[in-house]
């Protein structure tokens, strides 16, 4: 067992009303992410000392990356919102487990913000903050498959075996002509 590295985790996101058996979408240039977790307190005095309990719980994912015109999960954060819609949303370790999956944390959410970020010497930077609705649920995703993983990182590559800069490689032949 290692200790979990922020370059592993990425963030999946689905937009509500796609078909059944969609795939996931992978937030393209993740920079950072971030789940937070709050516990409100109940606390109370009476004439025997104080008495204290849990409240209600708050939680959200925050994602941050570097925009890029036609990146579908970037697309479904911008439809989300603009729409009013819920979001799915899944923080996964891109590592596999003692039992070949990914460790995964699910939950609905709504998009609160977008804040774009845009210095005149580097990349538009934007960052959304996701409330949760209720709270998270804890869980393991089937092995993802390595073009959504690669998406974040790329793989190891054979000499020739693709052409191209990443993340556009060919693998087949360009046509002739």
């Amino acid at each position: 067992m290692g200790m979990e590295q922020g370059k592993d985790i990425i963030y999946l996101v689905q937009r509500v009303n796609v078909p059944l058996g969609s795939p996931p979408l992978a937030v393209g240039h993740q920079t950072e992410g971030s789940h937070s977790r709050e516990q409100d307190m109940i606390d109370e005095q009476t004439k025997f000392g104080r008495v204290v309990g849990y409240g209600p719980k708050s939680e959200n994912f925050e994602i941050t990356f570097y925009s890029e015109i036609g990146d579908s999960g970037q697309s479904a954060l911008e439809d989300a919102y603009d729409n009013e819609e819920q979001l799915k949303v899944w923080r996964v370790n891109t590592k596999l487990n003692a039992t070949n999956k990914h460790d995964a944390r699910f939950a609905y959410t709504i998009i609160e913000n977008i804040e774009t970020s845009e210095p005149t010497d580097g990349f538009v930077e934007v960052s959304t903050s996701l409330p949760i609705y209720l709270k998270s649920q804890k869980g393991e995703l089937p092995a993802l498959s390595a073009d959504l993983i690669e998406f974040a990182q790329y793989g190891f590559e054979a000499p020739g075996e693709t052409t191209g800069s990443f993340p556009n490689q060919e693998t087949a032949p360009a046509p002739a002509g």
